[in-house]
């Protein structure tokens, strides 16, 4: 097998079909095994992502994890970060902040709630607070993972386990990518995994605190982040 810093967009078929069928924990031990410390794993803190951080510790401890702290996130998820940090202490949690010339600028020009005033706005917003800093987290990677599913939203449906994260120039990894909301839990639950208190409050998905609100019963997932835009408009930029 090609060693991690030869592989390019042209491998994502093959490795797609050398691991489908794999659990997550396999594909995380892949993982572990083929980049080592090469691969990043980012976590957000949510549901998936702790479960990640769980298989990581147990299967691939070389991995080396970071978050995106943007500034404005719950109280609930910084106690949530707390507890893994405690829980996975052998594991360090590398902290990215966005620039601060560029925040200032931002709410000096359009105030603290620019996003809300157009798609473009959040997008300005998200690419500051989010990507920018994501991109500094992976300069020195040649993998990343990710705690994306297909169910979550319109506009995973088509995730793979592997991708090719062309702004960055790097695979993708997405190890949970077929499992369901209540694999997810039920993970949770029976390996007793620190979450984000919000979840029990009608909250499945989590980001920055002005942009996230809870759920009403049948709405999708991911009805409560951007909930002012359509939702075929509901990413980032992290997640293309």
């Amino acid at each position: 097998m090609k060693q991690a810093t030869q592989y390019t967009e042209a491998d994502v078929k093959e490795l797609n079909d050398q691991l489908r069928g794999k659990s997550a924990e396999e594909i995380v031990r892949w993982a572990g095994e083929t980049f080592g410390p090469e691969i990043k794993f980012a976590n957000s803190f949510g549901a998936e992502d702790v479960v990640l951080q769980d298989v990581i510790a147990k299967v691939a401890p070389a991995v080396r994890v970071f978050t995106l702290d943007t500034g404005r996130l719950n109280d609930e998820t910084y106690e949530v970060m707390e507890s893994v940090r405690f829980k996975y202490s052998d594991i360090p949690i590398q902290v990215m902040f966005p620039e601060r010339e560029k925040v200032e600028s931002l709410v000096r020009e359009k105030g603290f709630y620019s996003f809300r005033d157009s798609v473009d706005n959040r997008r300005e917003c998200c690419a500051i607070r989010k990507v920018e800093p994501l991109k500094r987290a992976l300069a020195d990677a040649r993998a990343w993972m990710t705690g994306l599913r297909r169910d979550q939203s319109v506009t995973r449906t088509d995730t793979e386990a592997v991708e090719w994260d062309e702004g960055n120039g790097i695979l993708k990894l997405n190890p949970l990518v077929e499992w369901t909301n209540d694999d997810v839990w039920n993970y949770i639950k029976q390996h007793n995994v620190p979450y984000n208190r919000l979840h029990d409050q009608g909250y499945p998905s989590i980001g920055c605190a002005p942009c996230t609100r809870a759920i009403k019963p049948g709405e999708d997932i991911r009805a409560g982040r951007w909930w002012w835009e359509n939702p075929e408009y509901k990413e980032c930029g992290l997640h293309h």
